[in-house]
């Protein structure tokens, strides 16, 4: 069957769209149908699954949420179509609602960029590189959320297992393991750094990152710390929590760590949170295909 035939004359004429814009839904609609056959899924057999895999796949191929956002207006366009076709019984877009929370992930670090980072950020001499060397070994080495980072107490802390009680999203407790060079970075933070912090305050808290009063660290002042970081260390990599967080699962996935075990570390409920790391670590093997692989035309071979 020839799911797409006579879908632009629907457009220009039920739906009244110019001649341009039915163009580009005819293009969308199209390109799914690409994405759907490439899978191996018949058009009248899609899920919200699959719709949201194909939103997901347009983003980490570097689609804006507005693109994807037209994408979906043209796909609901064309199972309106369908519909109206008598093609199909269920609507499935009816499901779906629009991609405000797709957002494009950061781009992880290169080992070597982590590298650098590191060994920069350690070269420093003022009051605080203790403290931050700390933050940045334990947020690569473990993955934890801004939140979760400055949620952190001293007694979550176990430097002999090395593991950190971890409240995450929903209140939902986890063990998280961290590196033994954070360990090292970590108890000289808390020897000589954290309490040259504490003593800018009267009040004394039990929270392990400090800000430079003393008080707790917020999640605003741990990205402002991270610029700052990315700044000393003459780096441009776009440094936020999360792009280090990235780099934790990124890094894990290409080490040949198993997706269950990146889930469980990242404290993500659905291993479909998780998934999206895979797509981006085949694009970059994709990638190193394409610029190792001979692309001259193959020789001729006699029969």
């Amino acid at each position: 069957m020839d799911w797409i035939e006579g879908f632009r004359e629907y457009l220009l004429s039920s739906k009244g769209l110019s001649r341009k814009t039915a163009d580009s839904y005819f293009s969308d609609a199209e390109l799914f149908l690409s994405f759907l056959e490439g899978r191996e899924i018949s058009p009248d057999c899609i899920d919200e699954y699959v719709i949201r895999d194909f939103l997901f796949h347009e983003v980490t191929h570097g689609k804006s949420k507005r693109s994807c956002q037209r994408r979906l207006s043209s796909l609901r366009s064309f199972y309106e179509f369908l519909r109206a076709q008598e093609r199909l019984d269920i609507d499935p877009f009816l499901l779906i609602t629009s991609p405000k929370s797709i957002k494009a992930l950061p781009r992880p670090l290169t080992l070597k960029e982590t590298d650098q980072l590191i060994s920069e950020n350690q070269k420093r001499d003022d009051p605080f590189v203790s403290r931050d060397c700390s933050i940045i070994e334990l947020l690569y080495s473990s993955g934890l959320r801004a939140s979760e980072l400055v949620s952190i107490k001293e007694n979550d802390i176990d430097f002999i297992s090395r593991t950190i009680k971890v409240l995450g999203k929903g209140s939902k407790e986890r063990i998280v393991p961290f590196s033994k060079e954070a360990s090292v970075v970590m108890k000289k933070y808390q020897t000589i750094g954290r309490p040259f912090l504490q003593s800018k305050s009267e009040e004394k808290t039990s929270f392990f990152f400090l800000n430079s009063q003393g008080k707790p660290l917020s999640v605003r002042g741990l990205e402002y710390i991270l610029k700052q970081v990315e700044k000393k260390a003459g780096l441009s990599v776009s440094l936020h929590p999360h792009s280090l967080r990235h780099t934790f699962a990124t890094h894990l996935l290409e080490g040949g760590a198993d997706l269950r075990l990146i889930q469980e570390l990242l404290g993500h409920e659905s291993i479909r949170s998780t998934q999206v790391y895979a797509h981006v670590s085949n694009e970059k093997m994709k990638q190193e295909y394409d610029d190792f692989f001979p692309q001259g035309e193959a020789p001729n071979i006699k029969k």
